[in-house]
């Protein structure tokens, strides 16, 4: 994590610190499969859904720069594996922020006994994020072509990453 850097959990009175963050993003279209026109409340109630737990990341000033959510990727028989996602304040990118939310989500991931992460769909044109989650230990595990509608460069791939979160025992896999 960066010196200057404080991840804690989210509160009610980050909503519209969230929103500021989630907004611009989401209105891109180019990062994640969620409709432009999203309006806060719809796009608060994604961010914060039943099972998410959500952080904030601030700045030495306090001011919130980053925010991600951690949750089971699926029910069930899938519940042991971790997902998460992430996103950067427009002006705080390239400072670190990503990479420090992302090895604090590992770690919170294991203090909750996951046993992996996966990431479902990673905008594969969004090569930034690709090459720091691959630098924080993730692997592309597949490619879905075509599946994502971008819009600037129409139809582009999706990435399926995953890293284990620690050694699974003959028993985790039965």
């Amino acid at each position: 994590m960066t010196p200057d850097l404080t991840i804690r959990s989210a509160t009610a009175a980050d909503d519209d610190a969230i929103w500021a963050i989630l907004e611009p993003t989401f209105r891109a279209g180019e990062t994640y499969p969620i409709p432009r026109d999203i309006s806060r409340a719809d796009a608060l109630a994604y961010w914060r859904s039943p099972g998410h737990s959500v952080f904030v990341a601030q700045d030495k000033a306090g001011a919130v720069i980053g925010t991600y959510y951690l949750r089971a990727n699926q029910r069930g028989g899938g519940a042991h594996v971790a997902n998460c996602g992430y996103m950067t304040a427009q002006g705080a990118t390239g400072h670190g922020v990503a990479r420090a939310m992302c090895l604090h989500s590992l770690d919170e991931a294991r203090r909750l006994g996951f046993i992996a992460m996966q990431f479902n769909f990673v905008v594969a044109t969004n090569e930034r994020a690709v090459r720091l989650w691959q630098a924080c230990g993730f692997a592309i595990a597949g490619r879905l072509p075509g599946v994502f509608q971008h819009p600037r460069l129409g139809l582009v791939d999706a990435l399926v990453m995953v890293r284990a979160l620690q050694a699974p025992s003959a028993a985790d896999w039965h």
